[in-house]
């Protein structure tokens, strides 16, 4: 089955924990700490692979996460860290969040970008020492991993794309001319997907495209050929193919002003592309006298070819093959691009319902100790709030005495005649190392 649009949610690998621990022997029950620290957790990143063809696995499987870190335990033993996950996606895939933001088209072979932060992993005691805490009597906590839903699209990267009505024969040509092999019937939308063949001409090579029909109407969603469209966007050259039997009701040249406009209707771009027109089942036609005048006729010449006997073929591919080099030497294929988004601010204040709420990982670490009832560790955290700007921030937000302030899932007390800190006791009394 192919796939070219899917959603799926990706998470970065949590950071495991850090341990207080201290060092034991005999006549010395509490020693120096040696609690190890946790290790990070894995990132998550999306990178353009050859070999992979479409996005099925993704539609078939739509959550992926990236491998946690491990805990850290006593005698300096840190935690393992978690492996990085890369998601394969073919050449041409783009990388939208749920917001609309292109993050990425990937276009080159292992370019690739980074979705998901791993989480930090948390600092066992023994990285916890400082002259005012010789042995601090607890360690962090890991960091939950970013989670986010993506949209991967995919266009095709062709050299040229095989447009034309339903049934004009575009999977009999390219399966002549490639060692593709779509599904051929003689009944319109046999082709329901796009396929993609590398036809050799004497010593070039170009990749062909062939496109699901399209009839009047595509570009606003009529027939199947409007979610195919896009796959046309990358190509340098349209060859446009038209059928002269009596199976289609409008004549070519109609056929050729409707396929037009369906182009611009869905990019104006398309309309200019440039183009290679050829009549195909020349060998069907009814009055081929009269066919062959009005080609000539048109500016430039159209070819006329049979996909079925192999005459014209030839001409055919050479056409698109010089057009193909003149385009592409002219005008390159786009490199993609990996968007760098600016770092978010460290934190923010927000008021909601009767409590202040302070988010952003920078906060969040700030308080990210495994028992905050060590009144050590209380006065760690309202350390790292108060150097943090957290205190002045909720004074210049309006916070006053008593309000309550919440940071990840810790409920604090305000009182700003304590040197600006937040403290007091979490939300129902849970202060415990389960807290994150």
């Amino acid at each position: 089955m192919f796939v070219d649009r899917v959603r799926i949610q990706v998470s970065g690998g949590d950071g495991g924990a850090g341990v207080a621990s201290f060092h034991r022997q005999r006549g010395k029950p509490r020693g120096r700490p040696d609690g190890g620290s946790g290790g990070r957790g894995g990132d998550v990143y999306v990178a353009s692979d050859p070999n992979v063809a479409t996005l099925l696995g993704y539609a078939r499987h739509p959550h992926w996460s990236a491998e946690s870190g491990t805990h850290g335990e006593g005698d300096f033993r840190h935690g393992r860290l978690g492996t990085d996950l890369v998601l394969g996606v073919p050449p041409g895939t783009l990388v939208h969040t749920d917001d609309g933001t292109l993050l990425a088209d990937l276009v080159e072979p292992g370019q690739r970008i980074k979705v998901a932060d791993g989480g930090r992993g948390g600092r066992g005691n023994a990285a916890l020492v400082a002259p005012e805490h010789r042995a601090p009597t607890y360690a962090e906590q890991g960091e939950f991993g970013d989670t986010r839903w993506l949209t991967f699209e995919l266009k095709l990267i062709a050299d040229a794309a095989l447009i034309g009505y339903p049934n004009a024969g575009k999977s009999t040509l390219i399966s002549r001319v490639s060692a593709a092999k779509p599904k051929i019937a003689d009944y319109p939308f046999t082709t329901l997907e796009p396929h993609l063949g590398v036809v050799e001409v004497g010593d070039r090579q170009f990749v062909l495209a062939d496109i699901p029909g399209l009839v009047e109407g595509a570009a606003g969603g009529r027939g199947l050929g409007h979610e195919f469209l896009r796959h046309t966007e990358r190509a340098r050259v349209l060859v446009v193919l038209l059928d002269p039997t009596t199976l289609q009701v409008d004549h070519v040249d109609t056929q050729l002003a409707v396929l037009g406009h369906e182009l611009a209707a869905h990019s104006p771009d398309l309309a200019a592309r440039p183009r290679v027109v050829a009549v195909n089942k020349i060998d069907a036609a009814a009055d081929r006298q009269t066919l062959a005048g009005w080609a000539a006729a048109q500016t430039p010449p159209v070819m006329l070819v049979s996909a079925v006997t192999g005459e014209g073929v030839a001409a055919l591919l050479h056409a698109v093959a010089d057009t193909v080099a003149t385009v592409a030497a002219t005008q390159p294929q786009g490199e993609g691009f990996v968007l760098h988004r600016p770092l978010p601010p460290r934190f923010s204040v927000r008021k909601v319902g009767r409590e202040w709420r302070v988010e952003g990982r920078a906060a969040e670490r700030a308080v990210n100790l495994d028992d905050l009832t060590v009144p050590e560790a209380a006065d760690l955290a309202a350390l790292r709030l108060r150097r943090l700007g957290v205190d002045q921030a909720l004074l210049a937000a309006g916070a006053v005495a008593g309000d309550d302030v919440r940071i990840g899932d810790l409920v604090f007390t305000y009182d700003p005649d304590d040197g600006g800190d937040a403290a007091g006791d979490a939300e129902g009394g849970e202060m415990g190392g389960s807290q994150r």
